[in-house]
């Protein structure tokens, strides 16, 4: 297991209790990636006698599974990690994410959209982002009556109106651990997804709603995921959220310099289990790589 190296930084926002979270989606076994993640979001909270808690991310409704939830629970017990108060989980909160969404919607900021991913991928007009080709706005400006005609019989899904939204906001920053402060550069990623066709939602808006909701002020997810913070940075500042402090951890890669992952069959948790490995070993040689590629936590 190897990864790439982060740097430290001070002079991040400091908060009396740290509470932090680990938040897998039941749709696969955790690997070794998920240990790493799961412990440094558990050791940034328990130095500081804070809160870790346990969210299930079960919105995708083709793909999620109660025994991978089941196993979620056996691999985090195994490494003896224990959580703060019950289990959350995203499937519960459908109301909820509902009206932020409706919320988004009467401030003009939401668009009902009925693209394919292959029309989309295919548009000339379609330029490339952070996580490739961005939304070109094909129904952003569709007539309102052929948006209410199309929505009573063609699935769609809801984007943030992108330009709307930054215009609104103005200027946003959020800190990282290893970056420092960044500045938010949310439209690069265009008219980003916040209710999916095959879901009531979508990733962006149920993580920044249920962050604020439980009390999250101290995020640790993997650097793949640090440019989608300019998005949450954004839903935070329209939906009058606070904003946590982010903890981006380098990737675990495999001999070939690939990040572990569930689709490439990245070895399980459960494998290990199974083999007889030693939990307490594990987790110590967790935390000494994390100290040798110098992801540091705060001790309090």
């Amino acid at each position: 297991m190897t990864a790439s190296r982060a740097t430290p930084s001070s002079a991040e926002p400091n908060f009396t209790t740290r509470i932090s979270r680990f938040a897998p989606s039941p749709t696969g076994r955790l690997h070794l990636g998920h240990a790493f993640s799961a412990l440094a979001a558990h050791d940034l909270a328990r130095a500081g006698g804070g809160q870790f808690l346990l969210r299930i991310e079960d919105i995708d409704p083709t793909r999620a599974r109660q025994a991978h939830v089941d196993g979620i629970v056996a691999d985090l017990g195994w490494l003896g990690l224990s959580w703060d108060g019950p289990v959350v989980r995203q499937s519960q909160r459908l109301a909820v994410y509902a009206t932020a969404l409706d919320r988004l919607k009467a401030l003009g900021l939401a668009y009902p959209c009925f693209c394919t991913r292959a029309e989309i991928a295919a548009s000339a007009a379609a330029p490339q982002g952070p996580a490739g080709p961005v939304y070109p706005g094909t129904c952003r400006h569709l007539p309102a009556a052929e948006r209410t005609q199309r929505m009573a019989g063609t699935p769609h899904a809801w984007r943030l109106d992108m330009a709307a939204a930054v215009a609104r906001t103005g200027p946003l920053s959020w800190h990282d651990h290893g970056a420092g402060w960044v500045a938010a550069d949310p439209a690069a990623h265009g008219d980003v997804v916040i209710a999916r066709k095959d879901a009531p939602v979508s990733y962006h808006l149920a993580v920044s709603v249920d962050d604020a909701a439980q009390g999250v002020n101290s995020i640790v997810r993997g650097t793949d995921l640090f440019a989608t913070t300019d998005i949450h940075r954004l839903l935070q500042a329209l939906l009058g959220l606070p904003t946590p402090a982010y903890f981006h951890h380098p990737l675990l890669v495999d001999a070939a310099g690939r990040r572990l992952a569930k689709r490439d069959g990245a070895r399980a948790l459960a494998d290990l289990r199974a083999a007889g490995a030693d939990p307490a070993a594990l987790v110590a040689e967790l935390r000494a790589m994390r100290e040798a590629l110098g992801f540091v936590l705060p001790s309090a």
